[in-house]
């Protein structure tokens, strides 16, 4: 009886065993998110891009400097004797502005003349004779070099009288002078200043970054704090050098200033406007700074791919691509913090620039 008693106990666990692993065992739950074999796929927003151009405005301090100058300075000592210089008046080039004693030089030059007129006149008779065999070729040879050393004498002279006269090197406004008609002067003396105020030239430097996309006669506004009037001018002339200590391009614009309003020394805020050429725009947003350079995220066969770009031109909306990117191409905008290369992407609204 216990026999049959364990048998029956053993079936009944069997069985219960039997219904616990094909009947109450839980099924194994489907796996939930995208299909085996593919990765996250990243929700942004993004821009066709297209060729344009864009314009930035820097502004810089600058110094307004005269289109021409010269300090007026005796290249010999001696006794001003004449002096026809108008503080603030105007002169034309070449215009006699002072003149040194030179009455010793006068009558040096004077008798050296003198000499020249009887030496050349000897020459003529001898080359006449030489013709007829009247004298000898060492004699004409003589006489012709006597003619040519008092006319080197004759040179010289000239030179050094010249060097009494100090005249107007170019047309221009006369500063005021510092010495008067009588007083003994020495090169080391300025007499006054030339200055030529139209057109007016304004220095100004550039951050390094600029360098590449300042081009002569790019535009600019010059503020003059004297005046608060805004002036056009244009760059005409840029240094082939950067400034090593403070980094940065000088640069020269040149202005108008037939009215005389702008003041050599002057300070100038000045506003130059950068313009890109022709070339591919993209958002300034979608630029993101990398250790290589900068770069963004093209979308190419639903999925992102890094690409290294130039800049050029920007603003706060746009910025100019030099070297990266082609027109047409579509750029990440927007939830590209969240991209990767090569990861897959769906576009939300696709933009036009």
């Amino acid at each position: 009886m216990k026999a049959k008693t364990l048998i029956i106990i053993s079936a009944i666990v069997i069985a219960l065993v039997l219904i616990k692993i094909f009947f109450l065992s839980p099924k194994p739950a489907k796996a939930a998110g995208p299909q085996a074999g593919k990765g996250p796929v990243v929700t942004i927003k993004a821009v066709v891009v297209k060729t344009g151009n864009v314009e930035n405005k820097l502004v810089l301090s600058g110094t307004v400097l005269a289109n021409e100058e010269a300090i007026l300075k005796p290249e010999v000592s001696g006794k001003i004797i004449s002096m026809q210089i108008k503080e603030g008046g105007e002169v034309e080039r070449g215009q006699l502005l002072v003149k040194i004693n030179d009455a010793d030089l006068q009558a040096q030059l004077a008798k050296q003349l003198s000499l020249q007129k009887i030496n050349e006149e000897k020459e003529r008779d001898l080359k006449a004779l030489l013709a007829v065999k009247g004298v000898s070729q060492e004699e004409y040879d003589l006489a012709l070099s006597t003619v040519q050393q008092t006319k080197a004498d004759i040179d010289l002279t000239q030179a050094q009288i010249a060097k009494t006269e100090i005249r107007a090197p170019f047309n221009g406004v006369i500063g005021l002078k510092n010495v008067s008609e009588g007083n003994n002067v020495s090169p080391a003396d300025i007499i006054a200043s030339v200055q030529q105020l139209n057109p007016i030239k304004i220095d100004f430097s550039v951050p390094e970054k600029y360098t590449a996309v300042v081009h002569l006669n790019d535009t600019v506004l010059i503020t003059i704090q004297g005046t608060g009037r805004k002036y056009i001018g244009k760059v005409f002339a840029i240094d082939p050098k950067i400034d090593a200590s403070t980094r940065s391009l000088k640069i020269r614009a040149i202005c108008e200033n037939s009215k005389r309003e702008i003041f050599p020394g002057s300070y100038a805020q000045v506003t130059l406007i950068l313009k890109s050429d022709k070339s591919v725009i993209m958002p300034t947003m979608a630029v993101i700074p990398d250790l290589h350079g900068q770069k963004t995220f093209v979308v190419h066969n639903g999925k992102a791919v890094s690409v290294l770009i130039e800049t050029g031109v920007r603003n706060d909306t746009s910025v100019e691509v030099l070297k990266g990117l082609n027109p047409g191409d579509t750029v990440a905008t927007e939830g590209i913090m969240s991209l990767k290369p090569n990861v897959q992407v769906k576009i939300q609204g696709k933009i036009k620039q």
